[in-house]
């Protein structure tokens, strides 16, 4: 982001201390409310749920909002099919990446609603790479590390239209659980690994969904 350098007003640049009269009682400062700022997770740790209709634009990198009615909040993430290939990571394909709740120690599954849009050239419209910050594995080895060439994929089948894609090793026969190092916050990175490719949702899951798909179309916070 570009900065810009502002010049400070001689307004602003010196102001005489405020005197109180005698007194004048002290203000109890652990008594004021302070504004938390926005998590796009909500609900328990164990189970993030993330609508993309609720991420800001410019968490979107060479991706857009698309409308459709099926989705949460009416909107998918996508980007058009030119029929073109797309590179996996750590190559800076269009992306979407935010941030959110963790738990540490548990074990999550990884599930994403895609819209498999329509094939076009070497595109099957029906990929996209996910990668975590602060992610292990049960050996607590690190994995997953945006930047990195560790990554899952989430391959959808090649019939147009909307499903649950668990995101998965392409090339391992590894369990595709993921641990966190600690509590709090970490960065998803969601990479289209083809173009046509959209979704309204990922969920990661340590209870309800950690061995199977969710079975509804849209899964409520």
């Amino acid at each position: 982001m570009e900065k810009h350098a502002y010049e400070v007003s001689d307004t602003y640049k010196q102001t005489s201390p405020v005197e109180y009269p005698v007194g004048t009682p002290a203000i109890d400062i652990s008594k004021i409310a302070v504004t938390e700022p926005t998590s796009i997770s909500e609900g328990s740790a164990s189970e993030i749920i993330i609508y993309a209709s609720d991420l800001p634009q410019q968490a979107l990198s060479e991706l857009d909002f698309i409308d459709d009615p099926a989705s949460p909040g009416g909107k998918l993430i996508g980007l058009p099919n030119n029929g073109d290939e797309l590179d996996a990571p750590p190559e800076n394909d269009p992306h979407v990446t935010f941030n959110m709740q963790v738990q540490s120690g548990v074990p999550y599954s990884c599930w994403i609603h895609m819209k498999v849009g329509a094939p076009k050239g070497k595109s099957q419209a029906n990929v996209i790479w996910v990668q975590f910050s602060d992610a292990v594995d049960e050996a607590n080895k690190e994995i997953l590390k945006p930047g990195s060439d560790s990554y899952l994929t989430a391959q959808g089948p090649t019939k147009e239209g909307w499903t649950w894609v668990e995101c998965d090793w392409e090339v391992s026969d590894a369990d595709p659980l993921i641990y966190f190092v600690k509590s709090g916050e970490v960065t998803a990175r969601l990479q289209a690994g083809a173009e046509g490719v959209g979704f309204d949702q990922i969920v990661l899951s340590s209870a309800k969904f950690l061995k199977a798909a969710p079975s509804e179309p849209i899964v409520q916070k």
